[in-house]
């Protein structure tokens, strides 16, 4: 019996979700079915936290602020009606959960962003030196 369980649960984890973390703004294409017509429906906003890592349980929730009302989701990862979710930008955190935000406004409320210059730099040393027998 806990083989089944475990099967049936490993066929309905998703592989090809990115690396979500905490401070990171997505854009989460979901399935909405109105009466007989079904479409998609994108909604864009701040991770605050992550729960269950890897597990067939695995949520997050996310914020937006919509004309002044700040408004949350919980979504999980490996359900059937998300078809995408993509990585918009990474801002600069140092905690798991960015709950205190939502009582923050304005400019206070914004993430410094992430810097990946350092990153690109140590990984293509090659284009550097060809950019320089060029000149």
């Amino acid at each position: 019996m806990i083989k089944k369980v475990e099967n049936f649960l490993m066929s309905i984890l998703k592989k090809d979700l990115p690396e979500i973390r905490s401070g990171d703004t997505v854009r989460i294409h979901q399935k909405i079915k109105e009466g007989d017509k079904e479409r998609i429906q994108i909604f864009e906003g701040l991770v605050l936290a992550r729960k269950h890592g890897k597990e067939s349980g695995a949520r997050i929730t996310v914020r937006k602020v919509i004309s002044g009302v700040g408004v949350e989701k919980i979504i999980p990862l490996h359900s059937p009606t998300i078809q995408k979710i993509e990585i918009v930008k990474s801002g600069k955190v140092r905690r798991a959960k960015l709950y205190y935000l939502r009582r923050l406004k304005g400019k206070k409320a914004v993430l410094k962003k992430k810097d990946f210059s350092e990153v690109i730099a140590q990984e293509n040393p090659e284009t550097e030196k060809s950019e320089e027998i060029k000149k």
